[in-house]
């Protein structure tokens, strides 16, 4: 593609923004609502679980289907799809059983699960054509797409949880999807060209990436993403509310602000410091070889931070004031350098690809990133209904050591 137009970025990046701030909305509004109503932690996972699930076939398949139908159409497919699974969860019926809502809330968070990663392989593919070639032009651009879709998504778990505090469950689901079908609305309207419109020979079976380095980082992003969402997902914020509520309206309403501020805070800060990952590694100075041993360094830094909290928990043994705050100053630490090890992996898969197979590789690396996830969800609960948040923040800092593996044999 020998044109490589800002405007196309921005419109990517622009739905991209609309999609996230929608997806940590409901994932917000999702664990608060049936936490309160009673759900398990490991019925809190399995609400995520088919949504990590989808994640991992659509990735494997959206690579194809993006490079055999065109970026542009499977971002208005993730869009289209989840006003629609929005929709769908504003039909639940709180007179039913819990089985019934449990099974009913993980199909629709299946599809939801798909549109996320529809939009996100479009548009982190979208960077590898449009990103300028020279220098660290390809590290900033992917740096600033994921760094503010992060941030995004973080102030999606704030509006989430004030949205369930101040309308309720579904006048809040309902109120998103009209946003994001106005988003939709404008995207198909003003997408500019510029993004490639598919090509007809290409056979599934290429997904599977023949790259070492890809399979490598691909095995490293799993156990990433699992040792960040085993506590992320139901652990820590199930653990603040037992903390923070006192089992009244009032005290539901403050928890729910507070839980909120903190995640979405976490996913900002998150989110800044991805997209100041080129400054801080001082990638326009650095070779890719260079940085390949850097995603060996800093993935053995973010192991030290789990495993020191979570022996603080356990040898605190109950929840104290000051065991918050140095949780909350603990879990920063780990966002900023899980942030790095993040930034590191998402330009290292666009390095590593070639401009014909993107598609393909993105959506295979995110394979992995989604099959971390549903690993990182399912072990949250379990972990935590077992052990507490120790064994959450244990079991983080455990999966931190294959991910250090896989990273050790990346080859520049």
């Amino acid at each position: 593609m020998t044109q490589r137009p800002l405007a196309a970025y921005v419109a990517v990046t622009a739905a991209y923004w609309a999609f996230m701030l929608s997806d940590g909305a409901l994932r917000m509004l999702v664990l608060l609502h049936f936490h309160i109503l009673g759900f398990s932690p490991v019925q809190l996972a399995y609400l995520f679980l088919l949504y990590e699930l989808a994640g991992i076939l659509t990735n494997y398949s959206a690579g194809w289907i993006g490079a055999r139908y065109g970026l542009t159409r499977t971002l208005y497919a993730g869009l289209g799809l989840q006003v629609a699974a929005l929709l769908a969860l504003a039909q639940l019926d709180p007179g039913w059983a819990i089985g019934a809502s449990v099974a009913y809330v993980m199909a629709v968070q299946g599809a939801s699960g798909l549109a996320k990663d529809l939009a996100k392989m479009s548009s982190k593919s979208a960077v590898k054509l449009l990103a300028p070639t020279e220098g660290d032009g390809l590290f900033r651009w992917v740096a600033a797409l994921t760094g503010s879709k992060n941030a995004i998504k973080g102030l999606g778990f704030l509006l989430g949880a004030v949205l369930l505090a101040t309308l309720g469950f579904v006048p809040a689901v309902l109120a998103m999807a009209a946003l994001l079908s106005v988003i939709l609305l404008a995207v198909l309207i003003g997408m500019p060209v510029g993004l490639p419109a598919g090509r007809k020979g290409v056979a599934f079976n290429e997904v599977w990436s023949r790259d070492p380095n890809i399979n490598r980082l691909a095995f490293a992003r799993i156990f990433l993403f699992g040792a960040r969402d085993v506590w992320f997902v139901v652990g820590v914020p199930v653990y603040f509310y037992s903390v923070l509520s006192d089992g009244s309206a009032e005290g539901n309403r403050t928890a729910f602000f507070l839980i909120g501020t903190f995640m979405a805070g976490w996913i900002i800060f998150y989110g800044a410091v991805q997209a100041a990952a080129p400054r801080v590694l001082r990638a326009h100075r650095r070779t890719a070889a260079e940085l390949v041993a850097e995603a060996r360094a800093w993935v053995l830094a973010l192991l030290v931070v789990p495993a020191a909290l979570a022996l603080l928990v356990f040898l605190a043994g109950t929840p104290a004031p000051w065991l918050t705050t140095v949780l909350v100053l603990g879990l920063l630490l780990f966002g900023a350098l899980f942030a790095i090890n993040s930034a590191l992996h998402s330009w290292l898969i666009l390095a590593f690809s070639s401009e014909s197979r993107v598609t393909m590789d993105v959506g295979f690396y995110y394979m992995a990133n989604a099959a971390g996830r549903l690993l990182g969800t399912l072990l949250s609960g379990l972990s935590y209904q077992i052990g507490g948040l120790a064994l959450c923040l244990l079991t983080a800092a455990a999966m931190l050591g294959p991910s250090a593996l896989g990273a050790a044999r990346l080859r520049g």
